[in-house]
């Protein structure tokens, strides 16, 4: 009956599914191959467990793809994590659980999916019709990398209507998209934009599903984004590392007057300096990242919810969430620069001293008493672990083995090649399929006019903001 735990974990071994691409990573075959052996004899999704679209999707199916992805690999560049008499049992297991998600996408008038389902029953009869943007439009990579692996179209299909139908409700002002909506009428039900809980991995998912598939459209959609929430959502002095003015700041405005809506941020909105690297605005990045990292030197770690304007957490708890090191993982690979070693340091340091109990690392119920929960979400060891020992791995198969990966909004990590940039079918793209498709754009930021070349060489051993940078954003949050 605790619907805020059993919604997410459906009784299907979530933790130990998610954590295996983790096992891979850390070059730990024979411990990844009796977990995937373990859940080739003992999962099964054929359960009477509603369960959210958006957590199975990321957190399960995700990790089965990868994993998958990564058994099947003829070079194996993280040691041999192939699995005897392997027939694809995981891939099986990814396309059984898509097949028990997609009533979700079935009976909305808008294509837009209902956010829970029941794996057995199908959508529940006392359903919602109300679901978050981030829940109903951060499915494509997932099932992209499902059909594509399938050579079925139908998965891409309906996470891409999803996407589509969403980009289509944008206001017609601003550009933004708001956090909740009614997936019968189209209507706006909650009408916060920001880059936080109910938004965040929307954007991330338009540049990466861009980054895998190389479907133009994608990349168009993200820049579009990245423009509007930089004039609508972007507070703060112009250049993050020089004039004068308040560090920058994103905040929660009204989508369609572009008007501030609330003083708090998120620590979910902690991802978004790691997808400003990707795009290659690695300066705003740094400034961005700078602000989280002083939130986590006052408490120890990041409360879910702080309010800038009162210096205080409104949401107190931290359930281990991966943003910030994600974030700082991505900064380092940007810069080189070892501030973000001694960031990551920082953070695993508290994680020891606050978060650690008896089995495991616990949830803090209240960041500044550091009271626990008898809790530890799946991401900790998909994600939060994860990033922390990439950062401090120079020489991990992920950076050293010449294959590119991206990585989820779950932090599976997936190859990026060939295979997943054809499709095997002209129905998602009328006129585009086959041999004569146009070359995708370049991948850069639409208002940013240098890509990665931002931070010159002879700041790379500085502080990655003048230190009255740095003191002026400690003093923003109360540290000094």
């Amino acid at each position: 009956s605790n619907l805020n735990i059993n919604d997410v974990l459906g009784n299907y071994s979530l933790t130990l599914i998610d954590a295996l691409d983790t096992l891979a990573v850390m070059g730990n075959s024979s411990e990844f191959q009796k977990a995937v052996k373990l859940v080739i004899d003992t999962v099964s999704f054929d359960k009477d467990s509603t369960v959210q679209v958006f957590e199975a999707t990321i957190r399960v199916l995700g990790s089965l793809l990868s994993a998958h992805i990564i058994i099947t690999d003829s070079k194996q560049p993280f040691g041999d994590m192939t699995i005897k008499d392997y027939d694809n049992e995981l891939l099986h297991l990814a396309h059984d659980l898509a097949v028990r998600l997609l009533p979700a996408f079935e009976n909305t008038k808008t294509g837009i999916p209902y956010p829970r389902v029941n794996l057995k029953k199908g959508v529940p009869p006392d359903s919602h019709n109300e679901t978050c943007t981030a829940g109903a439009g951060s499915l494509l990579v997932e099932f992209g990398i499902l059909s594509r692996l399938l050579g079925d179209s139908t998965f891409e299909w309906v996470a891409r209507r999803a996407v589509k139908a969403l980009w289509s409700l944008r206001s017609n002002n601003t550009g933004l998209l708001g956090n909740v909506v009614n997936i019968q009428t189209g209507h706006w039900v909650g009408k916060q934009s920001g880059l936080g809980a109910g938004s965040d991995s929307f954007y991330e998912y338009l540049l990466k599903s861009y980054i895998l598939f190389g479907e133009k459209e994608d990349l168009e959609m993200f820049n579009a984004a990245y423009q509007n929430i930089q004039n609508h959502l972007r507070r703060g002095r112009e250049a993050c590392n020089e004039g004068e003015g308040d560090p920058p700041l994103y905040v929660n405005v009204n989508m369609y007057t572009g008007q501030l809506m609330n003083t708090w941020i998120d620590s979910l909105q902690a991802f978004f300096p790691g997808l400003q690297v990707l795009i290659g605005d690695v300066e705003d990045a740094i400034c961005l990242h700078a602000f989280y990292y002083a939130i986590w030197k006052r408490y120890g770690a990041l409360p879910e919810r702080y309010n800038w304007q009162l210096q205080a957490p409104d949401v107190p708890f931290y359930p281990l969430r991966p943003e910030l090191v994600e974030s700082t993982y991505l900064l380092y690979q940007a810069t080189k620069n070892p501030f973000y070693l001694h960031v990551g340091m920082d953070i695993l340091q508290s994680l020891e001293k606050y978060t650690k109990a008896k089995c495991g690392y616990a949830t803090l119920h209240h960041v500044v008493e550091k009271s626990k929960e008898d809790r530890m979400e799946s991401f900790f060891l998909s994600e939060t672990c994860k990033y922390l020992y990439l950062l401090f791995d120079e020489e991990n198969p992920v950076h050293k083995s010449g294959n590119k990966f991206m990585f989820t909004t779950e932090g599976h990590v997936v190859s990026v090649d060939g295979r997943f940039r054809s499709s095997l079918w002209e129905d998602i793209l009328p006129g585009e399929g086959g041999t004569h498709r146009p070359k995708p754009p370049e991948l850069r930021a639409a208002n940013f006019s240098s890509n990665c070349n931002r931070v010159p060489d002879e700041r790379r051993y500085l502080l990655p903001l003048k230190s009255n940078y740095m003191r002026q954003i400690d003093r923003m949050v109360g540290l000094i």
